[in-house]
């Protein structure tokens, strides 16, 4: 159950009649239709929903990645549509924690200087983050082991990794794309409690793109979309528990 009501919580992502396609002419795809959707400190909300539905074309539109055809996307006060490229690209470094399906960690730098890599391209020194990152490899229990290499890993360890990564520079927003669909039940359960810790201590944001129903007990919120709309937005009440069957 959540550990506060939701009316404490902060919005600190608002997006608006939002508006998305691709192609022209008849091949024209209407991906986002007049979306609405709220994020807030202290949680973590889920998008769901079946392929193609536009979870991920969202996540882009929040995350800076991908511009809008309509509407607003205000994040941290921030209205997105009217940043620059440049000013998007520091706005993402300085306040946005990605993690990915795939890890992504590169295979020929350590695991303590793949988390550090973020820190790296605000200009932090080489020492500075290494320090930072064996700190936060402490935090998702691989602070012995900072010195190996990807391949010497579990999927559910790059995993950790992949957090650490995202977190090592204290983003407030941190955004999630199908973390737990490569792990099992075990790996994925580590992996939704640090997410847990990740948004209540301290609050931050935290956006799930998932189709792993076993995590959605963890979810304080769940945003339904289908044909490119939010369809319903499900506060959650129950303790979280993974579920150690996959979807069918």
């Amino acid at each position: 159950m959540p550990n506060t009501s939701p009316s404490t919580h902060r919005i600190v992502v608002d997006v608006r009649a939002v508006e998305k396609s691709f192609g022209d002419g008849p091949d024209k795809i209407h991906v986002l239709k007049q979306v609405n959707l709220q994020a807030r400190t202290g949680e973590i909300m889920m998008l769901v929903g079946p392929s193609g539905c536009g979870k991920t074309t969202l996540l882009s539109a929040i995350a800076g990645t991908m511009r809008v055809e309509s509407g607003e996307i205000e994040v941290f006060g921030n209205h997105l549509e009217k940043m620059s490229g440049a000013a998007l690209t520091r706005f993402r470094a300085e306040n946005i924690g990605f993690i990915f399906q795939q890890f992504n960690l590169i295979p020929t730098l350590s695991i303590a200087e793949n988390v550090g890599v973020p820190l790296l391209i605000q200009g932090v020194s080489s020492s500075k983050a290494l320090k930072r990152s064996r700190e936060v490899l402490e935090r998702v229990g691989l602070g012995p082991r900072w010195k190996e290499r990807p391949n010497k890993l579990s999927g559910g360890q790059q995993q950790r990794v992949a957090i650490a990564r995202a977190l090592v520079h204290e983003p407030p927003l941190v955004i999630c794309d199908e973390p737990t669909a490569a792990l099992d039940a075990q790996n994925g359960e580590i992996v939704l409690d640090l997410f847990r810790q990740v948004a209540r201590s301290p609050e931050r944001a935290v956006i799930i793109v998932t189709h792993d129903n076993r995590i959605f007990s963890y979810a304080d919120r769940i945003a339904r979309m289908d044909d490119g709309e939010i369809v319903e937005v499900k506060e959650q009440q129950q303790q979280p528990h993974f579920e150690h069957e996959h979807a069918t």
